[in-house]
């Protein structure tokens, strides 16, 4: 009898944990798919901002922008406290393409290479697959456009009019809007992140 309660407690812990998990991966989804009702100008300029909870002007970003925002606005989690927390101890790890010799509260989280250094290390990593069921609303993927551009976008729970894989809502030079480029460029990196 013991033995029959114990697995139906962890039964019902790993349902509750997935309810829990898609809960949240759907209120990211939706706090992405929200920003897309906003007009933004694609701006790749320098911001200084406060710290912590600092933002470039509402009506500026880059693609970055857009998975800070969501983060914020969905779970109140500032990326920009985050990475700058976890990069200036372990500054060595993150890339230095930038020529920084110490950190910028600024920039360092508006930085795809450094978000995916971050969360490979805070967040869990996810086959990047050429495989659409693979990514789901709330996962994270970052993209190498050519050369050292890179590109990150969130996957929302919407489908493409094929209904084979889900949009993301990204900000590559329109704002932040929402499309099916899942399999548009080569993907580098595939996460979650609290959700």
């Amino acid at each position: 009898m013991t033995k029959k309660i114990f697995c139906f407690c962890i039964v019902l812990f790993l349902a509750l944990n997935t309810l829990a998990q898609s809960t949240n991966a759907l209120k990211l989804s939706d706090a992405a798919l929200a920003l897309t009702k906003d007009q933004v100008t694609y701006d790749p300029a320098y911001f200084s901002m406060p710290y912590p909870n600092g933002d470039v002007p509402a009506n500026k970003g880059v693609c970055t922008d857009v998975v800070i925002r969501a983060y914020r606005n969905a779970f109140k989690v500032d990326l920009q406290k985050d990475v700058h927390e976890d990069m200036k101890p372990n500054f060595k790890l993150y890339p230095k393409d930038w020529g920084r010799k110490t950190t910028d509260k600024n920039i360092d989280h508006r930085r795809v290479y450094n978000l995916m250094v971050f969360f490979k290390r805070k967040g869990t990593v996810k086959p990047t697959t050429k495989e659409a069921n693979q990514y789901k609303p709330g996962d994270i993927v970052c993209w190498n456009l050519s050369g050292n551009i890179s590109h990150i976008g969130l996957v929302v729970n919407k489908k493409s009019s094929d209904g084979k894989r889900y949009l993301i809502v990204h900000n590559i030079g329109a704002g932040q809007v929402m499309e099916d480029v899942l399999f548009a460029w080569k993907i580098i990196g595939h996460y979650t992140y609290k959700v």
